[in-house]
């Protein structure tokens, strides 16, 4: 049996604002930095080791990743970087305040754009600033490659092949894997790998900063996961998830 871990980056810059990120290369909050920290001591108090790490292009996962790397002393194991494990693209929405967002649109609006499937979200224009290809982490990719806009049906599709091509084969090596990015493109692997149906992935919730460990069979399927933390502690990081797109009590 091998186990993999996923962790969502820890609380960025506009994760503590509410506004909707996407692939605009926020850093981490302060407490953002802790809680890649509090996720390197659970691992390491669970025993946990990596051979091989999976992480975005984006600053605030691969922060994540190296704070505990450093902290359990495997800071010099091999890290594959991808775009194709970046969040999800929110095209237009991108630099919105989520709460805002919710008392223009309705809260029920916003739940459709953050976590509905196949529901599109009104695309970046090609003129903006934060178009990727203007951005240079993407300067070797096609611009007919990069999204303006997705659904979270988009990121399964480019999450998934990246998945099966670079990440399995490692696994049928037995090494041992974790994997740092962000909430949308986490969920789009979590659909796959637990074969969640549309609806059960809209009432799925990432929380940052907590690990997510899955206990494979010898063919790479999962038997079992869990989160690396308490159920009070669990429970607050997804309410405040949750808490994201809904109006701003006065």
């Amino acid at each position: 049996m091998n186990k993999l871990v996923l962790i969502r980056h820890g609380q960025s810059v506009w994760n503590k604002k509410n506004l909707f990120t996407g692939w605009v290369d926020v850093d981490l909050t302060e407490k953002g930095v802790d809680e890649a920290h509090a996720a390197a001591k659970s691992l390491k108090e669970a025993g946990f080791t990596f051979d091989i790490a999976f992480t975005s292009v984006l600053k605030r996962a691969n922060r994540t990743l190296e704070i505990i790397l450093q902290d359990m002393g495997l800071q010099n194991i091999e890290v594959q970087k991808s775009w194709k494990l970046n969040e999800r693209h929110y095209g237009a929405l991108q630099g919105f305040n989520k709460a805002e967002t919710a008392e223009k649109y309705g809260e029920e609006q916003v739940k459709k754009w953050r976590r509905g499937y196949d529901v599109p979200i009104p695309p970046l224009s090609k003129d903006s600033d934060m178009c990727p290809s203007k951005d240079p982490l993407y300067c070797m990719i096609k611009d007919c490659d990069l999204p303006l806009s997705e659904s979270l049906k988009d990121v399964v599709n480019r999450v998934v092949p990246y998945w099966n091509e670079e990440i399995i084969p490692q696994l049928k090596n037995n090494k041992k894997i974790i994997i740092a990015a962000s909430g949308n493109s986490l969920r789009a692997l979590i659909k796959y790998l637990d074969n969640m149906t549309e609806e059960e992935i809209i009432e799925f919730n990432m929380p940052t900063g907590i690990p997510l460990v899955y206990e494979m069979d010898e063919n790479q399927k999962p038997i079992k996961k869990y989160f690396l933390a308490s159920e009070e502690a669990l429970k607050e990081s997804v309410q405040t998830v949750l808490n994201q797109g809904k109006v701003a009590k006065s």
